[in-house]
């Protein structure tokens, strides 16, 4: 586990789960953590990480834009995750550096799988999207829907938003995704879970019980990823 930093050089890594689950908490630790231990450390998020990606994320996530059909969310975040890739993930691992991506396609799959999109659909246009970009390693941070909508203030996920951990303010149900209600959500857990079987994704995907303190979470991360790399051969010594 000490060797871990090294290990995870031009690694590229996602932290994904249901709204509520801690991913963007944990992420934050894991870059902490590999920055001290001497990884140098690229941290985006999906959508977004880019001007295109983030005026395609505002679009996305504001509940002024309507009703956005399923196969055209797809169609947009996969144009944001498009020029992620081009712009920032492939350079980071080309030097050599660990790439935490806060979602990737998995969520797609998992929320506009909840929409009735079909998985297989999904992959393909994210086959054309990323090419062969595909983390080398997922980790789904799993939590109830009801428990996730309670942690990000919107109780029963139809009712009116408070305050966030972190500080952040909801707007009234939360934005545009987070609104749907509780059944949705059950729904995207599942699918979630569903990529966590084998060959249901294109890479490795694991899950991590979400439902402990920050803390005892991280550990669990760390844990998974000591199990998935941490006794590959060290090609950076």
């Amino acid at each position: 586990m000490t060797d871990l930093p090294k290990q995870l050089a031009a690694k590229f890594l996602v932290l994904d789960g249901p709204d509520g689950s801690g991913k963007s908490t944990q992420l934050a630790m894991l870059a902490r953590h590999l920055t001290a231990g001497g990884a140098d450390v690229e941290c985006v998020r999906d959508p977004g990480g880019t001007d295109v990606g983030d005026r395609i994320r505002a679009l996305l996530l504001d509940r002024g834009s309507g009703n956005i059909g399923a196969t055209c969310e797809v169609l947009l975040f996969m144009a944001s995750r498009a020029q992620l890739v081009e712009e920032r993930i492939r350079p980071a691992l080309g030097a050599g550096k660990v790439v935490l991506c806060d979602r990737f396609i998995s969520a797609t799959i998992a929320y506009q799988g909840a929409s009735g999109v079909p998985a297989e659909t999904i992959l393909d246009v994210g086959r054309a999207a990323v090419g062969d970009c595909w983390p080398d390693l997922t980790i789904v941070l799993d939590l109830p829907a009801a428990a996730g909508m309670r942690r990000i203030g919107v109780p029963g996920g139809n009712r009116r938003g408070s305050d966030a951990p972190g500080g952040r303010t909801l707007p009234l149900f939360g934005d545009r995704l987070e609104s749907r209600r509780v059944e949705y959500h059950e729904r995207v857990r599942a699918n979630f879970l569903a990529l966590c079987r084998p060959e249901a994704y294109p890479r490795p995907v694991v899950r991590v019980d979400a439902g402990a303190s920050a803390e005892t979470v991280f550990e669990r991360v760390l844990a998974e990823l000591g199990q998935a790399f941490g006794n590959a051969d060290d090609e950076h010594a």
